[in-house]
């Protein structure tokens, strides 16, 4: 409480992802009924008079329509736009403050959210997660959201998080009459494989194909496929999830803050596998790359520290395409409005694949490509150079013979390939444990880091300068191909890259347009 009996509760607002804290005043005067919500409220926030009216009567509570003064919640501070039904229950004890209808309680370490149903019960509210971390920022020491909600902020430690069920329950628990106890705090991550259709032992052949994915998972590389229709292009790709290493709790963190934000989390309290999205070529620019009305992370922010699959790469559209150069480049995505700038993660592994032409069999030795030489040329450009030049492996996709797709399959288990991608994971965590800000794998490393951490042996050294002048690269090109060489000498448990290390890491810089 403060002033002349302003009770002052405190609740949270997302902008984006990043939760801002809000501070939720009611004030009770003498005149013809009225009920005003104030503070740059959106269409739902004002609805909530509505719901929290309901909730009250039904509860058995007096509500505000009861009462003939005029009633005036205010949502500080005034300039940060409220959207969303998580003011419900804040609003609600506002009142009940106000009123004189709820014993007074320290509300000064507190923080609540949640919507409220027109019998008094709660429902679940985005971004639970987001909103738990910024109290435990701000130096809250409890939280008060609906039950629905309470495992997924339970991640957070040092805050005790109420899983509320009832407009009621709360009021009792506040007053001391029945006390809620507090949900217990998630003390790790269960491990869990990502969600496949395929596994990479499944795909016949293609074995070089296999080999480029292995070293893209261990070091978090950029592929991009190309190759003629059915050569099983978007199968590696789907099968690419299966293995991927399991996500440290600093990045599950990472990735279900984000989703939480976009409502996604469902059931699960946290996203401990690394997340594959395949939006497909006719989403919007704001689908994939985020913003909108009330801005939203998009297909690329969905896909922090796991993989966005751009099947047709070609069929998406130009704007789309070009604005994926920033998040590949920085790993985020800025999303700038007339009143506001926000910044998503992006920070994924790029999985393209593309056909060589229109008609999909250009250069194909078994059948004839019917396309012209400008429909080749006009088709192959839809990618630009800049945007290829960001992509670290680049492959052909052979067509396989049919003695091939008829030889009984190899028996092997994706768990060698999970765990030579552990392996070298786990070597580039030892490699990066200091560096600030924290980076995770090998495709992470600026150029700076690259010049203080990758070393040629004297044969490497002799190689790289013979093949630089035969064939020219960009510096991001030749930055990044040095990267890839890194992560092979990983996956050999070798300190130093090799001549054979780097010969395999410069193969992989095809130019699909040439």
């Amino acid at each position: 409480m403060r002033g002349k009996g302003i009770p002052k509760l405190f609740s949270a607002e997302l902008e984006g992802i990043q939760a801002n804290l809000i501070e939720v005043e009611a004030d009770i005067n003498v005149g013809l009924h009225s009920f005003n919500i104030v503070g740059l409220a959106d269409k739902a926030v004002s609805e909530a008079k509505e719901r929290v009216n309901s909730a009250l009567k039904n509860s058995g509570i007096k509500p505000p329509t009861k009462e003939n003064r005029r009633i005036t919640i205010n949502l500080a501070p005034a300039d940060i736009k409220k959207a969303g039904s998580r003011f419900d229950l804040p609003i609600a004890l506002a009142y009940l403050l106000a009123s004189e209808q709820l014993q007074q309680f320290e509300t000064a370490h507190a923080l609540f959210v949640g919507e409220l149903s027109l019998d008094g019960t709660l429902r679940p509210v985005n971004g639970a997660l987001n909103i738990a971390l910024l109290a435990k920022r701000r130096g809250f020491k409890e939280l008060y959201l609906p039950a629905q909600n309470a495992a997924e902020a339970a991640i957070v430690p040092q805050l005790k998080i109420f899983p509320v069920t009832t407009l009621r329950e709360l009021m009792e628990h506040l007053e001391s009459i029945h006390l809620i106890p507090p949900v217990s705090h998630m003390p790790g991550l269960t491990s869990a494989l990502p969600p496949s259709l395929f596994s990479l032992s499944e795909v016949k052949g293609q074995d070089h194909a296999k080999r480029a994915l292995l070293v893209a998972a261990a070091g978090g590389h950029n592929v991009l496929m190309s190759g003629p229709p059915g050569t099983g292009k978007t199968m590696l790709a789907q099968a690419f999830a299966s293995i991927l290493p399991t996500p440290t709790l600093e990045e599950a963190i990472e990735i279900t803050e984000i989703w939480s934000a976009a409502g996604l989390t469902g059931s699960t309290p946290i996203i401990a596998w690394r997340p594959f999205r395949a939006p497909h070529h006719s989403a919007s620019a704001v689908a994939i790359l985020g913003g909108g009305t009330n801005p939203r992370p998009g297909e690329v922010s969905l896909a922090h520290r796991g993989v966005l699959f751009l099947d047709e790469m070609p069929e998406f559209h130009r704007d789309v395409l070009e604005g994926l150069r920033q998040p590949l480049e920085d790993g985020s995505i800025h999303i700038a409005r007339a009143k506001e700038a926000l910044v998503f993660p992006a920070r994924f592994t790029l999985l393209a694949s593309m056909n060589p032409c229109p008609c999909g069999y250009f250069e194909d030795p078994e059948k004839e490509c019917r396309c012209t030489a400008h429909e080749i040329f006009r088709y192959q450009k839809k990618a630009s150079g800049p945007l290829l030049d960001r992509i670290d492996i680049q492959l052909e996709i052979p067509r396989l013979s049919v003695a091939t797709l008829r030889a009984t399959p190899e028996i092997k288990n994706d768990a060698d390939f999970r765990s030579r991608v552990k392996s070298a994971r786990g070597i580039q965590h030892n490699r990066f444990a200091h560096t600030r800000p924290h980076i995770w794998s090998n495709s992470e490393m600026s150029s700076k880091q690259t010049d203080l951490l990758v070393v040629l042996d004297a044969p490497a050294e002799t190689f790289l300068k013979q093949a630089l002048e035969k064939a020219f690269i960009s510096p991001r090109a030749y930055y990044r191909t040095l990267k890839v060489a890194r992560t092979i000498a990983d996956l050999d448990g070798s300190e130093c890259i090799t001549k054979n290390h780097l010969a395999e890491a410069l193969q992989y810089r095809l130019k699909i347009s040439e």
